[in-house]
């Protein structure tokens, strides 16, 4: 890099220094500092430019310049040259004073370049800073203190300037007026001090070796006298301070006299701040300094000093250190300083002031005495070398505190002694044990005081510093080694030191081995000079005991192993190869575990072997004598450590084990018998093992005690006859009892295998049945006693293990087996099911476990039996968190889960040794009928202990299983549908195990395939993976790995397995932990989505299964289940469930209809099924005739069926909104379909069986669907419609009846018509595909399809929509041909159909006409119409058709058409009177031309009748005879006449009839008198009408024509038409006649009419 780029880049980072944030300024910072590594020179030459360049720079950004130049200087100062040494130095020295005002940052950092500079430069530095420190004039602050700093980094290039600093300096110091010009001469004083001392100190190495303390000491006092006599009276106590710094130094460099003379006013002075400053240190740091001063120049005043300084000095040292007080520390080791400064002047006084201290009350003051002594002894040795003695025998009190503190300073004054040579002195003794005491203190119990005034120490610490201090003594302090071996020992064996043993055993073990490297010899022991020393019997039994629990008091096991190895010679002498070989394993053994990894057990057997097989090689029986009886003596040693006081009885045991001395084993046994406390377990558990143990060698022996000691007097005292009335927890007898139980138990266990089966029913039993059965006055009395219980069961298990391990094992019928079991269940059925107190339950289980493994084996009753009493026992019982809480505290309750764990594990392996008697499907089988009604318990700790033990069991089963030959694991399905709904159980736990549970049963599968055990499959090893997504509670992730769950059992589940597994699946539907009940859908789903092809013969089960759990289980998560399951197998058989599904019972229940509503949720499968359905619909006869007795023999409709339901299954599939794009899709076939359908169902009723549902339903006025089959078909069109989008025609058709209309026999074809006309309207664009499906239809063999497609097509053509969808043609030659149909109605519907194309193709009629017309007159003709309703249709229409058709085309059969419509002017029928009137009305249009006359002669003939039908009983045939006579006006060639009819006829208006008949006949008689007679005999044919207006009417017509022909023609023919009425009136019985008007007819004329 070049100095120009340097200089560059050192700008620009100074340019940045003005940046505000701290972070950017320490990194500008770094960067100078790191340029100047690599070019120094450049960098600080570029400083010192920049900085002069910007004057005005403000001093915070100049300050991190320095700051750069500083580093820069100091890290390179041994390679800049002078030259730009003296440009920094000088730029510095002006930053440093360029301000009058003290600036601290910006002048420090300058000062500080100059320190750096100095260090190397000091002349060129001094050079300048000497120019700004003139003689009279008060510096610059920072020169004083540059000069000051100066002076400590360089001393050997500053001392030889400071006399002429001095020189110039103390004029100066009365010229200081402001306390920091005084405390920075303070500070040069100090520092000038305390570098002059150090150059005196280092003169060899001085430049200048002349240089003497008197060169200085005139003006250090006179500074001294300024500083002492004036500026430390000062107020402000930052200049005491400052001066109180500079007098320690300056001490040392004033003259001697001097000194001596200042000493009384000095030290009282320096004392006395202690009362002025809390902060000690600067003070007592001064005091030391000046004592060391005062002892240095021979003081003699300061003996009157002393007691001054002791009373200031000692209070500080009983003062706690306060951590948060930063020079609390230092200031207590400053005035420990002191304490050695005055020990070595006057150390009687000083003991004679200390030793009285220790006696005091106070804590604080004991324990700050013996620091002090601590102190003393360690750093004034020679002085205190002669008062050895006398400090040790003052330490008879402090060895006797209680205090912790105490006790920790005293431990620590020992140590030092141990490394003055205190410890040899008589009484040295006394201190170590002392230590050791200390080593052993038991840990704190009670929960440390939070007062101020606590003992914040705890035993635990002093412990631990004692322990330390024991081991430091032993292995660094060589001259301790003959003090220490080997006194030691004598504290290994004595109980009280138990926690001490760890650190002994070390230290003596180190000790030993350096005692061995002085010679094989050295570490012999002489006991005849100890003579307190344990023997060696003692010490074997004593570190082997200690070390069966190997991790206590940290590690003490591994420390004494290592002990004994080293002490072999002088344990025997034929242990050394032995011992060197056994012991380094042990250990090993110890340090490759943990106290939670080591098995006690595996330890203790290790220990018992070493024992055996250092007695075997020891081989001296009075050595063994001698050590079993001093185990017997350390016996009631152990009485308060029940664990160690058990291996010890073990190691009892083994070594009489070993002992050939038949007599010595005896007494020993009874002497242990004799001396048990049989109240303790662990001592009752001690003694039975030992006998145990010992019987291996000695089986007669043991046994033969056990007896006699029950005939000896001490048992016979202990059980007498009144002591099973006591209380059994405080009873003697039932402790001794339990205990020789369970000695038996014990002797049973180790007996040797070839004798045991000969002693067992002999001996062991026996007494043990003796034992337990207690009998008063010959009842026996059930025992309550928990331990006696414990001791059989625990017994019963040991000797069932004898018996199996015994040489004769498999010839042996234990015949006691089932006596024993039934007292275990027993047992086990007395424990409460809320409780879990004690370990009878899992005791029981183990023993169990090994009696149902000897001959002979259990009954079906018996094996049944023990596992149903043992898992209700155990399963049954509260969660372990009740458990924990119940009939117990805290401290109980990790001895509770402990318990329950046991018993868990205790009821696993019992079930384990029963399926392992019959381990086959059928076994398995067996085990989990008894654990699936816990497996689907209600409660969760149940299923979750059930589903672990069920894991256990599997994972059991496929381990042991041993497959000779492929056979089937018939019941695979069943066991894997039990668990996998479990896999989203509301636990997690439970979910993992239920996984599990899946994974085994899969590879049980394999290995009946025949697959190796070590196999492992790709698919199942992903049930592994698929664990981690149970561990999540989130259900969406849960159902997803239950869904890939199933699919890895569907792949790896034989075919025949498949139904079973999906059956017992349907049944974890109704499970009570709803997750479950959703897992086991989920996988019915996935297992029918991933085999379901192969099920087509067993869909009718499976839908029978999902209706049954659909009516068991009312939940919607089930329903929507269900509905996928049924979805799944339709996608796969679609006809089989179709048909299932039609098969269920009517009506259908709303879990069918659940059902049939799943087969709408997929677009691509429900078209399929409603084809399915619409072919079931088509297919079969809609009904069946079966003749009626009820009505006459007449023939009733009954409804097919098949038919029936599959227009159910079609409303309900439809019913769902799902189904629309289906529907939509079929829209024209379904419509065609439902609509014939309503037709065929008109009228038509239930099958038998399904009558006598609806009349129980009606008579129970339940809300269930109507059953009727015209209804259903309705409904079921209806829902068609709305699914199809036609939403609005069903709206249309409902505000119009028409759905109801559809359902009435007389009135179907409205209701059909009031639906065309809706589709017409609203969905036109459909009807062309309707159409072409309905064609068909007209030529149906059921008259009801006919009649409703013929009013369907009728009302379409009522529609312009029929023209635009180019459908007229087709549908007008469809409907022409229906005049021939059997049917009268459909020739009715079919000629209204023609008639309704005037309203909805009028521009089609003209073309038409002709046929149109033709059809209507023959409709008119129709003969088989006995009611008319033909004809009337083809009136009707045919008026409706007369304004459209051409008159050509009329002309041609007017006449036919009047003639053939005249007769029904008077039919009975209203509408076929109003009809053919309106039609005459109408054809008079066409009457011009050619038909005028013709015509004019149809309406004379009807015109008598036209006028009498005003007065019709009917007001629609009024209208129309007003209509037809207003019409036929204009063509009767008679004004007048037209002009009344146009005038009075008015529809909406009255007729005054009488007026206007007399008008009318008055016309008629002016115009038409040849007509009289013709009208008259016309007229006469109504004296007879049926109607009463008429009849009275007919008359007044004539009346009126003969009054008005009287007038004209003398009155002939009035008279003779008059005569005719008369009689005609007369024959009539009831014709009720009257006379309209006034007058009444005078001369009646009687004449027949022609």
């Amino acid at each position: 890099m070049t100095e120009l780029r340097v200089k560059k880049l050192a700008v620009t980072l100074m340019d940045a220094t003005t940046d505000k944030d701290p972070l950017v300024q320490e990194q500008i910072y770094n960067a100078l500092c790191y340029l100047g590594e690599s070019e120094p020179e450049e960098i600080l030459n570029s400083c010192d430019e920049y900085l002069r360049q910007h004057e005005k720079m403000a001093y915070p950004h100049r300050t991190i310049i320095l700051k750069a130049m500083e580093a820069v200087v100091k890290n390179n100062i041994a390679y800049l040259d002078k030259s730009t040494a003296k440009i920094v130095i000088f730029l510095a020295s002006n930053e440093m004073t360029k301000s009058k005002e003290i600036i601290y940052d910006w002048q420090q950092a300058a000062s500080n370049v100059l320190v750096a500079a100095g260090r190397r430069f000091i002349n060129k530095v001094m050079e300048e800073v000497l120019t700004k420190f003139q003689p009279g004039i008060l510096p610059h602050y920072f020169i004083m203190q540059t000069f000051a700093n100066l002076s400590v980094s360089n001393v050997f290039g500053m001392v030889p300037f400071l006399n002429s600093i001095l020189g110039t300096m103390l004029p100066m110091l009365g010229m200081a007026k402001q306390d920091h010009m005084k405390s920075v001469f303070c500070y040069a004083l100090q520092h000038f001090s305390e570098s002059i001392q150090e150059y005196l100190a280092n003169l060899d190495k001085a430049p200048d070796p002349t240089v003497r303390k008197d060169t200085f000491s005139n003006e250090i006092f006179s500074a001294y006298d300024v500083l002492f006599n004036i500026w430390l009276q000062s107020r402000e106590a930052k200049l005491r301070l400052a001066v109180v710094k500079a007098l320690g130094p300056m001490s040392h460099l004033l003259p001697s006299e001097k000194l001596e003379e200042q000493l009384p006013k000095l030290v009282p002075g320096i004392l006395a701040l202690y009362k002025k400053h809390t902060e000690a240190f600067y003070v007592t740091k001064s005091l030391c300094q000046i004592l060391e001063a005062s002892v240095n120049v021979g003081s003699r005043t300061l003996d009157a000093q002393l007691d001054a300084l002791l009373s200031n000095l000692h209070p500080q040292i009983c003062a706690p250190v306060e951590p948060s007080v930063p020079l609390s520390l230092k200031n207590h080791n400053e005035v420990l300083r002191c304490f050695t400064v005055l020990a070595c002047t006057f150390p009687d006084r000083l003991l004679g002031f200390l030793l009285p201290k220790l006696e005091n009350h106070n804590e604080r003051i004991r324990v700050g005495t013996l620091i002090i002594m601590r102190q003393i002894i360690n750093c004034a040795s020679s002085q205190m070398e002669i008062k050895k003695s006398f400090i040790l025998s003052s330490m008879k009190l402090p060895l006797q505190d209680n205090s912790n503190k105490v006790k920790r300073a005293v431990v620590q004054v020992i140590s030092a002694m141990a490394h003055h040579g205190y410890l040899e002195q008589a009484g040295g003794e006394v201190m170590i044990e002392y230590i050791v005491h200390q080593c052993a203190l038991p840990p704190d119990t009670q929960p440390r005081k939070q007062t101020p005034e606590a003992d914040d120490l705890t035993s635990d610490s002093v412990q631990n510093i004692s322990i330390n201090t024991l081991f430091l003594i032993s292995t660094t302090v060589d001259r301790m080694d003959e003090v220490l071996w080997p006194y030691l020992l004598e504290f290994v064996t004595p109980i009280q030191f138990t926690g001490a043993l760890t650190p002994l055993c070390r230290s003596l073990m180190h000790l030993a081995t350096k005692k061995q490297e002085e010679g094989e010899n050295a570490v012999l022991i002489h006991y005849d000079t100890h003579a307190n020393l344990p023997s060696p019997c003692a010490l074997m039994a004593r570190l082997l005991t200690v070390s069966s629990q190997p991790y206590l008091g940290d590690g003490r096991g591994a420390a004494a192993l290592r002990l004994l190895n080293v002490l072999h010679l002088n344990i025997h002498p034929m242990l050394g190869q032995l011992w060197n070989k056994k012991i380094p394993p042990l250990v090993e053994h110890l340090e490759a575990n943990t106290e939670k990894s080591l098995s006690p057990k595996e330890w203790e057997d290790k220990l018992l072997l070493f024992l055996r097989e250092t007695l075997m090689a020891i081989s001296d029986d009075a050595w063994i004598c001698q050590f079993s009886m001093e185990m017997c003596k350390q016996l009631s040693s152990y009485n308060g450590f029940p664990s160690e006081k058990n291996f010890l009885y073990k190691c009892i045991g083994t070594a009489l084990g070993v002992c050939s001395n038949k007599d010595v084993v005896q007494k020993q046994l009874q002497e242990l018998l004799e001396t048990a406390r049989y109240q303790e377990e662990a001592e009752r558990e001690g003694l039975a093992s030992s006998f145990g143990i010992c019987a291996i060698n000695h089986l007669d022996e043991t046994l033969a005690k056990l007896e006699d000691f029950v005939k000896s007097d001490i048992f016979k005292k202990s059980v007498g006859l009144f002591s099973i009335f006591k209380d059994r927890n405080d009873n003697e007898a039932e402790k001794i009892k339990s205990t020789l139980i369970l000695c038996y138990g014990y002797v049973a266990r180790y007996a040797p295998k070839e004798l045991v089966l000969s002693r067992i029913e002999a001996d062991i039993l026996r007494n043990i049945f003796h034992y337990f059965d207690t009998k008063v006055l010959g009842i026996k009395v059930e025992t309550k006693d928990l331990t006696l219980k414990l001791s059989l069961i625990r017994s019963i298990c040991m000797i069932s293990q004898a018996v199996y391990n015994s040489v004769q094992s498999g010839a042996f019928l234990f015949s006691h087996k089932a006596e024993l079991l039934a007292q275990m269940m027993e047992f086990i059925k007395t424990e409460p099911l809320d409780l879990l107190r004690t370990p009878i339950r899992q005791r029981a289980m183990i023993s169990c476990t090994y009696l149902v493994i000897l001959e002979p084996p259990l009954s079906e009753p018996e094996h049944r039996e023990l596992i149903d009493t043992c898992l209700s026992s155990l399963l049954a019982l509260p969660p372990l968190d009740i458990l924990k809480e119940r009939d117990g505290h805290v401290p109980d309750a990790l001895h509770k889960e402990t318990l329950y764990y046991d018993t868990i594990s205790a009821l696993k392996e019992l079930l384990k040794s029963m399926l392992q008697k019959d381990l086959t499907p059928h076994g398995l089988q067996s085990m989990f009928e008894h654990l699936g009604p816990w497996i689907r318990s209600n409660k969760e700790h149940e299923r979750e202990r059930a589903v672990e033990v069920s894991a256990t069991l599997l994972e059991f089963y496929r381990d042991k299983l041993n497959v000779s030959t492929v056979v089937p694991f018939y019941n695979l399905g069943v066991l894997v549908a039990l668990f996998s709904p479990r896999c989203s159980d509301s636990l997690a736990s439970i979910r993992l195990c239920a996984v599990d549970c899946a994974y085994y049963l899969l590879y049980i599968q394999l290995c009946y395939e025949g697959f190796a055990h070590d196999y492992r499959d790709e698919m199942v090893e992903r049930l592994k993976d698929l664990k981690k997504g149970l561990e999540d509670p989130d259900f969406t992730i849960l159902f997803n790995t239950c869904y890939n769950i199933a699919m890895v059992i569907g792949k790896r589940l034989p075919p025949d397995q498949l139904m079973s597994l999906l059956l017992t699946m349907f049944e974890g539907l109704a499970d009570p932990d709803q997750n479950c009940s959703r897992a086991a859908a989920v996988m019915i789903n996935a297992l029918l989505k991933e085999r379901g092809g192969v099920l087509l013969e067993k869909v009718p089960v499976i839908m029978a299964l999902i209706h049954s759990k659909l009516q068991e289980v009312d939940e919607e998560h089930l329903r929507k289940a269900a509905q996928q399951t049924v979805y799944i197998l339709a996608s796969q058989h679609k006809t089989a469930v179709v048909s299932s599904l039609l098969g269920s019972s009517l009506p259908f229940d709303s879990h069918t209809c659940a059902m049939w509503k799943a087969l709408a949720t997929e677009p691509t499968l429900t078209p399929q099924i409603l084809e399915l359905l619409l072919d079931k619909v088509n297919r079969d006869v809609p009904y069946k005739e079966n003749k009626s007795f009820l009505l006459g023999g007449t023939y009733e409709r009954i409804a097919t069926p098949l038919p029936f339901a599959a227009t159910c299954a079609l409303h309900e599939i439809m019913s769902a909104p799902e189904s629309g794009a289906a529907v939509l899709g079929l829209y024209p076939h379904l419509f065609v379909a439902l609509l014939l359908r309503v037709s065929c169902t008109v009228g038509v009723q239930l099958p038998k069986n399904l009558q006598s549902k609806e009349r129980k339903s009606a008579s129970r006025s339940q809300g269930t669907r109507n059953l009727d089959p015209c209804s259903c078909a309705v409904e079921a069109l209806r829902a068609m419609l709305t699914q199809g989008g036609s939403d609005e025609v069903v709206k249309s058709v409902e505000s119009a009846g028409g759905w109801e209309l559809m359902k009435s026999s007389d009135r179907h074809h409205d209701g059909i018509m009031l639906l065309a006309r809706a589709m017409a309207k609203h969905a036109g664009p459909k009807l062309p595909l309707i159409v072409k499906n309905l064609f068909p239809m007209l030529n149906s063999v059921y008259d009801r399809q006919r009649i409703t497609t013929t009013a369907f097509f009728a009302e379409l053509l009522n529609s312009s929509v029929v023209s635009d969808l180019i459908l007229l043609e087709s549908m007008m030659d469809n409907m022409t041909g229906r005049q021939k149909d059997p049917c009268t109605l459909v020739r009715m519907l079919a000629l209204r159909g023609l008639g309704n194309i005037s309203s909805g193709s009028p521009d089609k009629v003209r073309k038409h006409g002709a046929q149109l017309l033709a059809s209507m007159v023959n409709g008119m003709d129709d003969k088989d119409d006995p009611d008319n309703v033909v004809a009337l249709e083809a009136m009707s229409s045919l008026s409706k058709l007369l304004d459209h058709v051409e008159e050509r085309d009329i002309r041609s059969m007017l006449l036919h058409i009047a003639i053939r419509i005249r007769p029904f002017f008077d039919n009975e029928n209203h509408e076929l009177r109003t009809s053919s009137i309106v039609l005459f009305g109408n054809l008079t249009k066409f009457s011009a031309g050619n038909c005028e006359d013709v015509f004019f002669e149809q309406i004379l003939n009807g015109l008598v009748t036209l006028l009498l039908h005003l007065q019709d009983p009917k007001p629609e045939v009024i209208k129309a005879c007003k209509f037809a006579l207003r019409m036929c006006g204009p063509n009767m060639g008679c004004e007048g006449l037209c002009d009344m009819f146009l005038n009075h006829l008015h529809e909406d208006r009255s007729l005054h009839y009488g007026e206007f008949m007399n008008d009318v006949c008055k016309h008629l008689m002016q115009n038409y008198p040849e007509m009289l007679n013709r009208l008259i005999s016309t007229n006469l044919f109504y004296f007879k009408s049926n109607w009463v207006d008429i009849r009275a009417a007919a008359p007044m017509f004539i009346d009126q024509r003969c009054a008005d022909a009287g007038d004209a023609r003398g009155g002939c023919s009035g008279a003779s038409a008059l005569t005719c009425c008369s009689c005609c009136s007369a024959e009539h019985p009831n014709s009720g006649v009257t006379w309209p008007g006034e007058a009444r007819p005078q001369n009646p004329v009687l004449q027949t009419p022609p």
